[in-house]
């Protein structure tokens, strides 16, 4: 192969320290590295040693100092709320500063852990950077996320201080934030010190005195604070994603290799140019919205959309056109779900006509495989390249992309095309030999990965090997399985493990078999993800009640799923389940999920070898059809 990308490529993986240290003059430094890599403790790299960095420097101070205080930093629109908020680099600094004083006000300093439980506002935007000011590290947890799951987050990080807001909107629910906030606290053994609570007009929250602060007056009153030098290879966040142990993972991300790597991103990956307008539709509590509304566009100089509403529903499937019409929107990266959505609504893409979006130049997609059929949908209404690219909360960016501002290579349907710069990634079978072209296995990374992607979990090293490192020794084991076609195109075909991906959030399968074997009437359960042309998977549960249970199972099911949603909340989308006589198992006593998931979806299945008694499968394909699912396609 030959052009442009396969000699940017080449050097990336050939000669990656001299290719990283280039990339690294985008970021302005308090103080040189020593060794571009370390790695002299693998399987533990770390990159820029020696090194320090503000990343809230490079994201606002140095832009105001170059000139760019009046540009735009953010414009937060809210149809939600019926308002369009800007903010400038140069009030945002400011902003930013004076929470930092706030927090530090409130005893965080460097290495605190500040956790953050937001809606879709500038605050809190503003709370992640006042953090990153302080050298504190920060965890956003989705705002309106279950008490329990807050409450396991607070205990495993340990914050000094919690800041919140007093809801967040779903179309047209206020959700009220601070009863789950304080029912969080109940439940956590380790008690934050403080709570700094944003009072939005549509939702007072009460306070508890002592404990709890108004977000303006603390903002009002406190002092500016200065940005805090920290080692590059210090945390700068921590965010948890599940685990198929049901304690999730506290996936850290460092400082500098960071930095680097997204600056670096948004030129070459995503074709931007400083001052331009990008918009990821995502959530802060996400990795797409800490790397794509957060840190990349502001460590590169654009205007970031805050977009609070929804991709159909607020008030139609035309939401996304008005947003890129009045922004003059120049790149859209959102998840395949949102564009199932409005093209369900709007199959003709009537409501794209209604606006001007020649400003956009490309849609990225990202979150979960997108499905061709969305893909050449978005193609033709769109008329700008759409390019599915696939990463993951660990790496932090993307794995395999067309990187747009390096060469447009040709786009394959249901590829996320090649391995980005700086990724070595390889398809391996189970007993570690590498797969020929075109044959499925284990999609693994060489190590080292590139800077950007996770160095450790928090407090979980053991567990970091064992997840990531130690399945394939000199590999990161991805837990997706794929295969590398002959051109080097990857495909990512399912997850290896019991995850699901349901709208592009990653939810355990077995956390949520642990809360309905909770059900007092529930004897045995199973949970798999069913297709859904909406979502991608929908989870869907199959219980067994105890013997003598006289209540109806309508009933019982109404009780699983208002439990699911009470202890993992509405991210989950449980909202189907059917009560089986038994469920299928290999004589060893393992339930035969991926023979259900296959009945649920239609598709045909090899009678597994293993199986205990055949004649169970009919029974749960009888189930399955009486609640709409295993329709033949």
């Amino acid at each position: 192969m030959s052009g442009v990308f396969e000699t940017i490529y080449r050097q990336s993986i050939d000669d990656k320290e001299t290719f990283w240290a280039k990339a690294a003059e985008g970021i302005d430094w308090v103080k040189g590295w020593e060794r571009v890599l370390d790695d002299r403790n693998p399987p533990f790299y770390r990159w820029f040693q020696g090194a320090e960095i503000n990343t809230a420097y490079n994201c606002l101070d140095r832009h105001v100092a170059s000139g760019r205080g009046d540009q735009v930093a953010i414009i937060h629109d809210s149809p939600v709320t019926q308002t369009i908020r800007k903010i400038t680099y140069r009030e945002l600094t400011d902003r930013v500063a004076r929470f930092a004083g706030a927090l530090a006000g409130l005893g965080v300093t460097k290495g605190d852990r500040v956790i953050i439980y937001m809606p879709m506002v500038p605050e809190a935007l503003i709370a992640m950077l006042a953090s990153a000011r302080l050298g504190a590290i920060h965890s956003v947890v989705f705002g309106g996320f279950a008490a329990k799951e807050l409450a396991t987050r607070i205990d495993d990080c340990k914050p000094k201080v919690v800041v919140s807001a007093s809801c967040g909107i779903e179309i047209s629910r206020v959700i009220a934030y601070k009863p789950l906030l304080d029912a969080a606290i109940d439940l956590a053994t380790h008690k934050p010190a403080h709570c700094i609570i944003l009072q939005r007009p549509m939702e007072q929250a009460r306070l508890i005195s002592g404990r709890d602060v108004d977000w303006a007056e603390a903002e009002a009153n406190a002092a500016p604070h200065g940005c805090v030098p920290v080692a590059a290879t210090d945390p700068l966040y921590i965010l948890y994603t599940s685990g198929t142990t049901g304690q999730p993972k506290g996936v850290v991300r460092d400082n500098g290799g960071h930095a680097v790597a997204l600056h670096w991103t948004m030129r070459n990956i995503y074709n931007m140019k400083p001052g331009e307008v990008y918009w990821s539709a995502s959530d802060v509590g996400w990795v797409v919205g800490h790397s794509y509304i957060v840190y990349a566009p502001l460590l590169y100089g654009c205007t970031t959309v805050v977009y609070e509403g929804k991709p159909v529903g607020t008030p139609d499937a035309g939401a996304f056109w008005r947003v890129i019409s009045e922004h003059k929107v120049a790149t859209l990266f959102t998840a395949p779900t949102a564009f199932r959505a409005i093209k369900r609504d709007d199959p003709h893409g009537e409501l794209i006509k209604k606006y001007d979006i020649s400003s956009l130049r490309a849609l990225f997609l990202a979150g979960e495989r997108s499905d061709p059929a969305t893909l050449e949908w978005a193609e033709a209404q769109l008329k700008v390249p759409v390019i599915d690219h696939w990463w993951q909360t660990e790496t932090g960016w993307a794995i395999a992309a067309n990187c747009l501002g390096i060469e447009l290579l040709p786009v394959k349907h249901g590829s996320p095309t090649r391995a980005a710069p700086g990724w070595d990634v390889r398809v391996l079978g189970d007993d570690g030999h590498p797969a020929k072209p075109g044959e499925i296995g284990n999609i693994v990374c060489k190590l080292p990965m590139p800077p950007g992607a996770f160095p450790t979990l928090w407090n979980a090293q053991e567990r970091y090997l064992k997840s990531y490192m130690n399945t394939f020794p000199g590999y990161y084991q991805t837990s997706d399985a794929g295969f590398i076609d002959e051109d080097g195109y990857v495909s990512i075909m399912a997850r290896t493990d019991d995850i699901i991906n349901v709208a592009g959030h990653r939810l355990s399968t077995g956390g949520m078999e642990e809360v309905l074997a909770s059900h007092p009437d529930v004897a045995e359960c199973a949970v798999i993800g069913a297709h859904d042309d909406l979502k991608g998977q929908v989870p869907l549960g199959f219980l067994v009640l105890k013997a003598g249970v006289a209540k109806p199972s309508d009933k019982v099911v109404s009780e699983v799923v208002q439990l699911v949603r009470d202890k993992i909340g509405p991210v989950a989308a449980f909202k189907s389940a059917t009560v089986v006589d038994r469920l299928p198992k290999t004589r060893s006593g393992k339930i035969l999920r991926g023979t259900m998931q296959k009945i649920a979806d239609g598709k045909d299945y090899a009678m597994p070898a293993t199986i205990d008694d055949p004649a169970i499968l009919g029974e749960i394909e009888d189930a399955l059809h009486d609640i709409g699912f295993a329709k033949k396609t």
